[in-house]
């Protein structure tokens, strides 16, 4: 069974948000709309932080995705009062949607500030809502929702190589993120796997766990030259 983990390249990143679009269009994530967006009421499984370095005029702008990290010691699992939220064997920190009565405690519990709770009903206007991707369900008012690492991808992976029986192949599982971006800064696969990209660039130098001082375990790893541990911080809160 697959260790599932993602390393992102900052120094790669240049902030286009293709993978924010690739990441909302695949997982069927509503739009707020200006009024309830204007009170902080979004929904973003996937958002693209800026960090500023330096003093004027030599300043560097460095654009980080942050989504959920998948932890190893999840927050969010021990603080939730219905179960909805677990770790599957694969690593992933599943949702279970139908059985989250949205108390909002794991949001809270989070330190990388990366679940959302649904405001309203979702609706798409016209012909936005021929965009639904009929893979995944989507979600009512009053849950908790976040980043899945795209497990419907993970699992079709899976299924066809089961059915060619074989192991699936590096690179076979493909978020959306990861497929969407131009600058290859995203790299998704097994964690296990010594071969696989995404493990090779998680042992590098340049490789660092957000907030990895907290023992929550991410399995998301960011790489960045020189010393940048725990510049990865929240933003803002639901």
């Amino acid at each position: 069974m697959a260790n599932w983990g993602m390393a992102i390249d900052v120094d790669r990143c240049d902030g286009c948000n293709a993978c924010v679009v690739a990441c909302r269009t695949e997982n069927n994530v509503p739009p707020a709309g200006p009024e309830q967006a204007a009170i902080g009421r979004t929904i973003e499984w996937l958002r693209v932080e800026r960090h500023v370095e330096g003093e004027f005029p030599n300043v560097r702008v460095r654009f980080v995705p942050v989504m959920c990290v998948h932890c190893d010691e999840a927050p969010c699992a021990s603080v939730c009062p219905v179960s909805a939220t677990y770790e599957t064997p694969d690593g992933l920190n599943a949702q279970i949607h139908p059985r989250c009565i949205g108390t909002r405690a794991c949001a809270q519990a989070c330190p990388y500030t990366v679940r959302h709770f649904n405001w309203g009903e979702p609706s798409w206007e016209a012909p936005l809502e021929q965009t639904i991707n009929p893979d995944v369900a989507v979600r009512w008012k009053g849950i908790m929702e976040k980043c899945t690492f795209c497990v419907q991808r993970i699992r079709r992976a899976e299924d066809t190589a089961r059915g060619d029986e074989r192991e699936v192949q590096d690179g076979e599982a493909q978020p959306a993120c990861a497929q969407a971006c131009p600058a290859q800064a995203i790299v998704f696969g097994d964690l296990d796997d010594p071969e696989s990209a995404v493990s090779q660039q998680a042992e590098s130098p340049r490789a660092e766990r957000p907030m990895e001082e907290l023992g929550t375990g991410p399995r998301v790893f960011y790489l960045k030259e020189g010393d940048w541990r725990g510049s990865v911080r929240p933003g803002s809160s639901d």
